[in-house]
């Protein structure tokens, strides 16, 4: 008998949470190990009971979906994410991307296509990955990339970088072109453009978590560094050159291992 896929949901409204639940109830190969109300709850459950796929809200009044979503591939890297959320904007959507969530259901998906979504996250796939193949998205992409100059630069050039072929492809996504049209351009397969794709991807995520990071330390919490204790000093909004080139090693070691899970 087949190892049975163990899914956590998390949503506010009891009626859609119940729904999603009477759904899966009915396949064999999934089973629902909990539910919550809240993220925050939610993030409390599934690290003492780690589900494989967690099905969280976009909205809270604490804490986002996204947000919970950062928290989990830091902890739980092997747990899928998929995000429900009440209609596609633009904004919302791009920080689903790169907050790391594997696919996302907005709250009038039909049974059928929940299915297929979930079941998709379950093997391995990365649906997500379908709205950067989108003009607006890979435009977006694009846009985050080339502000990014500013941060490399004060940080010493950690965060990840797109190629010169990884730019033709989103602006010739950006630009309308199907995959087949990019393929062709580009004198390569379509297979090859999804690869590309999710090299993407991955490069977004990595530097949205390096970035988080380089945030607290910006603010003055230089616990997130996890060096051990340390002398408290007058003023900790600030780091030693020490302290510093530890936390850029840290940070480099990190987005290599990120980026290159996904070659």
């Amino acid at each position: 008998m087949n190892k049975r896929i163990k899914i956590f949901l998390s949503d506010p409204q009891v009626l859609f949470r119940e729904g999603i639940h009477f759904i899966l109830s009915g396949e064999d190969d999934f089973e629902v190990t909990g539910e919550a109300t809240n993220n925050e709850e939610a993030f409390a459950y599934i690290e003492a009971n780690p589900p494989n796929i967690a099905v969280l809200n976009i909205k809270d009044q604490k804490v986002s979906g996204t947000e919970i979503i950062r928290r989990l591939k830091r902890r739980f890297p092997a747990i899928s994410a998929i995000v429900t959320i009440e209609e596609k904007d633009k904004e919302q959507l791009f920080e689903v991307i790169k907050s790391g969530a594997s696919a996302y259901l907005t709250k009038d998906t039909d049974p059928e296509h929940l299915l297929d979504i979930i079941r998709l996250v379950s093997q391995g796939n990365l649906p997500i990955i379908e709205e950067l193949l989108k003009p607006e998205m890979a435009a977006r992409a694009l846009e985050e990339f080339e502000g990014l100059n500013s941060i490399n630069a004060r940080m010493d050039n950690l965060m990840a970088v797109i190629t010169e072929k990884e730019t033709q492809l989103l602006r010739d996504i950006a630009g309308g072109n199907s995959i087949a049209q990019a393929a062709a351009k580009m004198n390569i397969d379509e297979e090859a453009v999804r690869t590309n794709i999710k090299l993407i991807l991955n490069k977004l995520v990595a530097n949205d978590q390096t970035q988080a990071v380089i945030t607290a330390v910006e603010r003055g919490l230089p616990s997130i560094l996890n060096m051990g204790t340390r002398a408290k000093r007058l003023s900790e909004d600030y780091l030693t050159r020490e302290e510093f080139n530890r936390f850029k090693e840290s940070l480099a070691k990190r987005l290599k291992n990120i980026v290159g899970e996904a070659i």
